[in-house]
């Protein structure tokens, strides 16, 4: 057998050629564009309905944007979370996001199990989320994994601000058509 020496994940094509703002001043704006960036995705096929958004606090300069690309690059962490804070810390060079500014990730919901230790790890210091409910898990059929009950408290006790409840609505109904789909929901169990 040959093992493996790399692995790549890339943005999909929709996404690369996509013109992205330079800055998005608010919470609202930032959410807007997430929504519109994982309702796209999964109706491409290259994951489950998520994006995220790496942005600096105080200006809004979009640093990174990421998509669920695990269907697309076959790797299960791929998710967009992951996928934009590792290109938010190859833009910037550094594997801690927190070296020179306030930086915050921006995601349509709160972040599974391993995208939670991947936000404490990446040196954000705010949390955006459109919500936190277990609607997520009932409308799209994921597993997002064992989460602490005190998730949130464990985040701003490590200096990660946490903002929830923007654009929420818009947020169900991507995971609704989601879940109404035939699209392919990638649990590794599958019960």
């Amino acid at each position: 057998m040959d093992r493996a020496s790399t692995l790549t994940a890339s943005l999909p094509h929709w996404l690369q050629g996509r013109p992205l703002p330079d800055a998005l001043p608010t919470d609202e704006e930032r959410m807007a564009l997430v929504h519109e960036l994982a309702d796209l995705n999964w109706r491409a096929g290259n994951g489950g309905p998520f994006a995220a958004l790496v942005v600096d606090t105080a200006s809004g300069e979009l640093i990174a944007a990421g998509v669920n690309v695990v269907l697309a690059s076959g790797l299960s962490s791929a998710h967009a979370e992951v996928v934009a804070l590792s290109l938010a810390q190859t833009t910037l060079g550094t594997w801690d996001l927190a070296t020179d500014r306030e930086l915050e990730l921006v995601v349509n919901w709160r972040p599974c199990a391993m995208c939670y230790g991947a936000t404490i790890w990446s040196g954000v210091r705010r949390l955006v989320i459109a919500g936190s409910g277990p609607e997520c898990e009932e409308l799209t059929g994921f597993d997002e994994g064992p989460m602490r009950d005190d998730w949130r408290q464990q985040l701003e006790a490590r200096g990660i601000s946490v903002t929830t409840d923007v654009l929420r609505e818009a947020a169900l109904r991507t995971f609704a058509a989601y879940g109404a789909s035939t699209s392919t929901v990638y649990n590794a169990r599958r019960d």
